[in-house]
């Protein structure tokens, strides 16, 4: 697995590019990071302008501390015009859609590199999340998360791939194409974004808090959102709870009273505890102390 450095992005918020309310409404969202669209949500004969745009955007949705992600478009033409305009200094990472193969990836990653020369920009600093949004691209998930360096999450578009395959973009249908994608991300050591449903509903809260709950027990680690309202909700549920805490640090204080005294094995609440019990609790502690540390500042 890859020892990379990943963003601590639990909660990421889509905003057309080309309206200027919700641009700056971002800012204040509590996102860890804004997703500034230049695709689905922007008609085709507004893309160029959305592209002009897209400078001033980053600094506005930027200024409450979230990292930006641009959303490009697929057709190559377009991608291409998209690349130009989004290759600048403010933006942590593109997001692609509807990717089918690594090489893909690699002749985006290409293109970005040469921009990043001519622009002065650090060398590698800007990531890449593709996008799964078809049968093709599911089969290939694995090459496509390994496929450069670049990466640093992997996510599946679950209307478009529902698309795709003929059938409705619900939980049932979307577990097995789902949990394929957080394989292929955690064996490629990035991030898996998304969770077990289609982001087009945004209207029941305590549903979407259900799908998020058993989304993180799936290894889900971060979510986008299409509405404001969403935020809090993923922030909540991609963080460990105050019970969690509470938990792994018992079972942490136990395991390592029990080895202090010689035991070779160790009960915790009734349970013997092992080495993945306790690999689990560390990473527990660990985000939630990343997660302070990252609302402190």
């Amino acid at each position: 697995m890859s020892t990379k450095s990943l963003p601590l992005w639990r909660s990421l918020l889509f905003v057309p590019v080309t309206n200027p309310r919700f641009v700056a409404k971002s800012a204040t969202s509590g996102a860890d990071a804004v997703i500034l669209d230049l695709e689905d949500s922007i008609a085709a004969a507004e893309k160029p302008r959305a592209r002009t745009l897209l400078a001033a955007a980053v600094r506005e949705a930027a200024a409450g501390g979230a990292a930006i992600v641009v959303r490009v478009n697929r057709p190559w033409r377009t991608l291409i015009a998209d690349l130009e305009a989004a290759v600048i200094a403010g933006v942590a990472a593109l997001m692609l859609p509807k990717i089918e193969s690594a090489e893909q990836v690699e002749a985006i990653a290409e293109i970005v590199t040469e921009l990043e020369a001519e622009r002065g920009l650090p060398a590698g600093g800007l990531g890449l999340i593709p996008m799964i949004e078809t049968a093709r691209g599911l089969f290939r998930a694995e090459a496509i998360a390994r496929a450069d360096a670049r990466i640093i999450a992997l996510t599946l578009g679950a209307e478009d791939f529902a698309l795709s395959l003929g059938m409705e973009p619900e939980a049932e249908g979307l577990f097995y194409p789902k949990q394929q994608m957080i394989i292929a991300a955690r064996a490629a050591g990035v991030m898996p974004l998304g969770f077990l449903g289609s982001v087009a509903d945004f209207t029941d809260l305590a549903a979407f808090r259900a799908t998020l709950k058993r989304s993180r027990r799936l290894g889900f680690v971060g979510a986008s959102a299409i509405h404001p309202a969403q935020i809090v909700v993923i922030n909540e549920e991609y963080a460990p709870s105050a019970a969690e805490i509470d938990r792994a640090g018992r079972l942490l204080a136990a395991y390592d009273a029990g080895v202090a005294e010689g035991k070779g094995a160790v009960a915790f609440e009734g349970k013997m505890i092992d080495a993945p019990v306790v690999a689990r609790a560390r990473q527990t502690l660990a985000r939630a102390a990343a997660i302070a540390a990252r609302e402190r500042r």
